[in-house]
């Protein structure tokens, strides 16, 4: 039995956060001994979501920093960056997506900072082809590949769904995705189904709010055992994300009947494929979003035929069980391999935030507004705790009322 420590960022409701609970889940099963080490505040409500969450062992970070562990794997950049705080005999560091495309272009020195953790000398793994042939191509890094399961045991096609539709009804369409995350558009995607004509729209959503603009119903947060229920009440997603690793939500959609349109984003060819089971939009061609949308509501031969495809995808796509197998032998090799020079881990790590502390140091001060919006957004968190949230849901609204929905 060997002592695994996952390092990640939050245990609240994601995509990201889904996979690597999955993972962990079962290398536990496998009688390795699992710790999760955390960056944001967590209870024992935040992992409620996730039914595989309850049984891991969660902790905060900077408790048990004298641990040993035999393997601690770093899950995104700002827990790559807290490696060697952790006594381990072997490093590693999952990447779910190259981060640095997360941030505005404007951001120079943090997306250098991100980048450089690629650079960091441990072992690697990635759920995405794209990923790890950038990794191999800029930083030189073999980074084995694990793509992504579903968990069979529950999303799946069933009659079993929040509303049936009158059969003589407009198709029902799907949003999914954060508010407030501009890359994930999920506001633009809103406001498409709505400029196509769309009488009926859902939204699943891990943002807290109960009403969205042009939404019929908003699920917000709900447990994962819930989502395929969404998902089997509607006829297709609509996700326009623009950054992404290896995304989950088209998938899962093509599990439970339905079929997509996406942009295409990087990591939508792992299992998408353009008129066989979804339909693939150019980046940023929001006008050809409207009319596929516009499309699928009026064409019933195109979307049966989508979700015919979309199914025949589900059936060949890997279950839980077979990805995190395929993991848990990556991690095993790991284990067996050279150990990690944690002094190198270090100096990387002094290096790219010593060059972030200049270069973002030199960025404010050429751009003083800069530095004042972080102070209004940081007094407004002081706010008491009813008031955010009032205020969150506001901007959430008016992202959905005001987003142009002729841009990208």
């Amino acid at each position: 039995m060997s002592k695994i420590c996952f390092l990640i960022g939050s245990l609240s409701i994601s995509g990201g956060t889904n996979v690597i609970l999955q993972h962990a889940s079962y290398l536990q099963s496998q009688k390795h001994e699992v710790t999760l080490i955390v960056q944001e505040p967590f209870t024992s409500e935040t992992i409620k979501w996730h039914d595989k969450g309850a049984p891991l062992k969660c902790i905060p970070f900077g408790e048990e920093t004298d641990q040993k562990f035999d393997l601690v794997i770093a899950t995104w950049w700002k827990t790559a960056f807290e490696l060697f705080s952790y006594t381990a005999k072997r490093y590693a560091y999952f990447v779910q997506s190259i981060e640095s495309k997360f941030y505005p272009e404007a951001e120079i020195p943090l997306k250098k900072l991100v980048d450089a953790t690629y650079k960091l000398p441990v072992a690697y793994v990635t759920e995405a082809s794209w990923i790890q042939a950038h990794l191999k191509k800029n930083y030189n890094q073999d980074a084995a590949l694990v793509l992504n399961g579903i968990r069979k045991d529950i999303f799946y096609d069933s009659d079993n769904r929040f509303s049936p539709r009158p059969v003589d009804a407009q198709p029902r369409v799907l949003i999914e995705g954060h508010l407030g995350v501009s890359f994930k558009n999920t506001a633009l995607a809103i406001k498409a189904a709505r400029k196509a004509g769309a009488e009926d729209v859902w939204m699943l959503t891990g943002t807290t709010i109960r009403k969205v603009p042009y939404v019929n119903r908003v699920f917000s947060r709900i447990p994962i055992n819930m989502t395929p229920l969404v998902y089997s009440s509607c006829d297709f997603l609509v996700k326009l994300s623009t950054v992404e690793g290896m995304f989950g939500p088209p998938l899962e959609q093509f599990h439970c009947g339905g079929t997509a349109i996406v942009y295409n984003v990087s990591g939508h060819e792992e299992y998408i494929k353009n008129h066989i089971n979804s339909i693939v939009i150019e980046r940023g061609n929001i006008a050809g979003v409207i009319a596929t949308i516009r499309r699928l509501l009026g064409d019933m031969d195109l979307l049966v035929h989508l979700k015919q495809g979309a199914l025949e995808t589900a059936k060949k796509w890997p279950s839980w069980e077979q990805s995190s197998e395929v993991f848990a032998k990556w991690a095993e090799a790991t284990l067996n391999s050279s150990e990690t020079n944690q002094n190198e881990v270090l100096a990387i790590t002094s290096k790219a935030w010593e060059d972030y502390d200049r270069e973002e140091r030199q960025r404010l001060a050429d751009n003083p507004s800069i530095e004042k919006g972080r102070q209004w957004e940081t007094r407004l968190q002081k706010l008491p705790s009813r008031v955010y949230t009032k205020y969150k849901d506001f901007i959430h609204r008016k992202e959905v009322y005001l987003r142009d929905w002729r841009t990208h």
